[in-house]
């Protein structure tokens, strides 16, 4: 599966902070660009797979569940 979001990046003091435009609460730290990038990518991750158990919840057995892929 092949996932794009936009990832915000700003300097804050010695730190660097980030969020996602697309995936509100997701947000990231690092004392350097690529320590934020990795953060937000593992927030990202967490939420993603945290909302898809949800989504699942109560969900019969006998539903069509695939996957949808934007072009």
């Amino acid at each position: 599966m092949h996932n794009e979001f936009t990832a915000v990046i700003e300097k804050d003091g010695e730190w660097y902070i980030g969020w996602s435009l697309e995936i509100p609460g997701a947000n990231g730290q690092g004392r350097t660009v690529e320590e934020c990038r990795a953060s937000l990518v593992a927030a990202i991750e967490l939420i993603l797979e945290d909302r898809r158990e949800d989504g699942l919840r109560g969900v019969s057995a006998d539903a069509i569940r695939e996957v949808v892929t934007l072009h």
